[in-house]
């Protein structure tokens, strides 16, 4: 059982969660996503799971460890968590969407202590092969409150039994369980050539909510290499990259 936290979001493009504990509540955070800790709250940091559950979210594109944050002290302690990059973070409360949340790799920033994350596989092979953000997702499991962040604007949709939606695969945030998710090619040889959207698109097929971004970091990374007048070294692109998302 999760423990049952209170939060407030902070700011607009680039937003921090406050969550506040009770004694001997606690939250678990992606390591190096705290922001400031109060008084009486200890910090922990391991890898969930042991070695095989630091692995698997090393898959996902997490860090092998995440850290917990425990309140021990007396009253209301507060702990705050930053998101990455510019964006929105989205708060996800599982007991009332079934239990269990799909996310991509990399959006998890905080939870509930209580919460597991676990890695997942998309069904079919071609959602695997040509998903653009990879077959591999995050799980989010349990009945407490989950937060992900997302780059830009997001889109919320509550997809009807049989209603789909075709959509850029980097712009997939999260989605339930019993949304189907698969990829098909661009229709039209114009379209896939020219169109500068990829070749393909992935498909959501309700029921089922699902939450869309309008700036995925990968699509941000480009603009930034572009502008930067196209160096043609991976390891230049890496380090422009980094320079400007840490600030340095």
């Amino acid at each position: 059982m999760a423990d049952v936290i209170d939060y407030k979001v902070h700011g607009d493009d680039m937003q921090i969660v406050e969550i506040e504990l009770d004694p001997g509540e606690g939250v678990r955070a992606e390591a190096g996503a705290m922001m400031f800790i109060e008084d009486g709250i200890q910090m922990e940091t391991a890898a969930s799971g042991g070695l095989m559950g630091g692995l698997k979210r090393m898959v996902t594109g997490e860090s092998f460890f995440i850290t917990s944050f425990l309140h021990q002290g007396q009253g209301k302690g507060h702990v705050a968590f930053g998101a990455p990059y510019p964006g929105k973070i989205i708060v996800l409360d599982l007991g009332t969407l079934g239990g269990t949340f799909l996310c991509q790799k990399d959006a998890f920033l905080c939870a509930a202590q209580g919460v597991e994350i676990e890695v997942a596989f998309t069904k079919k092979l071609g959602a695997g092969l040509f998903g653009g953000e990879g077959f591999i997702l995050q799980k989010l499991q349990g009945e407490g409150l989950a937060f992900i962040h997302a780059g830009g604007t997001i889109i919320e949709r509550n997809l009807a039994p049989g209603q789909s939606l075709r959509v850029d695969t980097g712009c997939i945030v999260a989605f339930a369980p019993s949304v189907d998710y698969d990829v098909q090619m661009m229709s039209g040889f114009k379209n896939a050539l020219f169109g500068g959207e990829g070749l393909f698109l992935a498909t959501l097929k309700g029921p089922g909510k699902v939450y869309l971004q309008g700036l995925p970091l990968s699509r941000l990374a480009d603009r930034i290499v572009s502008a930067s007048g196209g160096t043609d070294s991976g390891e230049e692109r890496g380090g422009l990259v980094g320079r400007f998302l840490g600030g340095n």
